[in-house]
């Protein structure tokens, strides 16, 4: 049995993370982020801001023996005045690539947001707690601890009774998505359950996750972040914050799209890019935004505000947001065989809808993941698939 002293202390550095696009050294330890400085100094509100700060799809990975593993972090966690609170965020431990121990890390700071309509907020400062992992098996293994989708978390000390190293390269292809609030991980419980991490397992890719709640809405400095990342296949799930920010009309939309692409392509010029138009909606789908918060009877929904019959006038919903997407990819596609476009009703449609209702009219629960998951898996993975038959 271990004691005290054979505890070994591994410094918390860039080298032993995955999925991020930049690393903050904050008062505490060290802050991953999933969009660079240069992005963030761009970013024009403070939604945008805690969703990229959030660890959706980031993890520490490493090789080792040890049978027991302490990670200290400082958690940012989300509450709503008015709300019940919100549930610890998971971290999943992963022994060679499969499921292993979950836990959860108590304390913390805490960001009320007080309005949700301008996401107005304040902060409670709280201690650093322990993520710690026990009876693990005692031979060479890769370790990927994933942290909790949607607490910002900063990482203080990793401790484990045996040595650390760095994982060789498995050759694996790098997937790069980026997305909205369903592919952040929203009512996903815990982050290897959110649906792109279950299409990457299914893919045998590493994923970089780029799904921010809320701000999957064409900026140019996220086009440029996905631009300078490396990456073998590139995903962009389009349409659901565009229609209910309402901050866009049809004029807009397509060559807002276009100069997304353009500068993706930039950077990455015959890598499969796929175009993922919204999974199915019923208050978005012929209801233009704003999309607001409805909590009659004290449940949180939401609900479109616009009037339909202002589609005539340009503003967006799904169905056109849909139908632009699938014309612009085919434009395109004449001159770019890696292009390609999928339905997203074909990832989430009717069936799914009676079968897991979403269960705020906007995000799927967890076995909705699952099934988005699993499609997008066979879709974009499977043979045939745009991201299949690749070594």
């Amino acid at each position: 049995m271990n004691t005290e002293h054979d505890w070994i202390t591994t410094p918390v550095t860039a080298d032993i993370l995955r999925g991020h696009l930049g690393v903050e050294t904050t008062a505490h330890g060290l802050l991953p982020h999933r969009l660079p400085a240069r992005a963030r100094r761009q970013i024009p509100d403070d939604q945008l801001a805690m969703a990229e700060a959030q660890p959706s799809g980031v993890r520490l990975v490493f090789r080792t023996r040890a049978t027991e593993i302490d990670l200290d972090t400082l958690p940012t966690k989300r509450a709503y005045r008015g709300i019940p609170a919100l549930p610890d965020g998971v971290y999943d431990l992963l022994v060679d690539g499969s499921l292993a121990a979950q836990t959860t890390v108590t304390g913390g700071n805490v960001r009320t947001i007080t309005d949700m309509a301008t996401q107005s907020s304040e902060l409670s400062e709280g201690p650093v707690g322990t993520a710690r992992f026990t009876g693990l098996p005692e031979h060479d293994k890769d370790i990927e601890i994933w942290l909790p989708h949607t607490e910002i978390t900063e990482l203080i000390a990793l401790r484990t009774n045996a040595p650390v190293e760095p994982v060789p390269d498995r050759g694996r292809r790098v997937w790069l998505h980026h997305g909205s609030s369903i592919s952040h991980g929203s009512n996903a419980t815990h982050p290897t359950g959110i649906w792109p991490a279950l299409a990457a397992s299914r893919g045998g890719v590493e994923l970089v996750n780029m799904g921010f709640g809320g701000g999957a809405l064409l900026d140019p400095f996220t086009a440029r972040a996905m631009r300078d990342t490396p990456a073998d296949l590139i995903s962009l799930k389009i349409g659901i914050n565009v229609v209910n920010g309402d901050l866009m009309r049809l004029r807009a939309f397509g060559p807002a799209v276009h100069g997304f692409l353009d500068t993706i392509r930039e950077g990455h010029p015959t890598a499969p890019l796929l175009v993922v138009s919204p999974i199915l909606c019923p208050v978005q789908e012929d209801t233009p935004g704003p999309l607001l918060p409805d909590f009659d009877g004290g449940t949180l929904r939401f609900k479109a505000t616009g009037d339909p019959a202002e589609r005539a006038a340009g503003r967006l919903t799904l169905t056109v947001i849909r139908d632009e997407l699938a014309r612009i990819v085919e434009q395109r596609a004449a001159d770019d065989p890696e292009l390609y476009y999928l339905d997203g009703r074909d990832l989430y449609g009717e069936k799914d809808y009676v079968e897991f209702p979403l269960p705020d009219e906007i995000h799927p629960d967890p076995a909705a993941h699952r099934r988005i998951g699993e499609n997008f898996g066979r879709l974009a993975f499977g043979d045939g698939g745009p991201f299949g038959g690749r070594p």
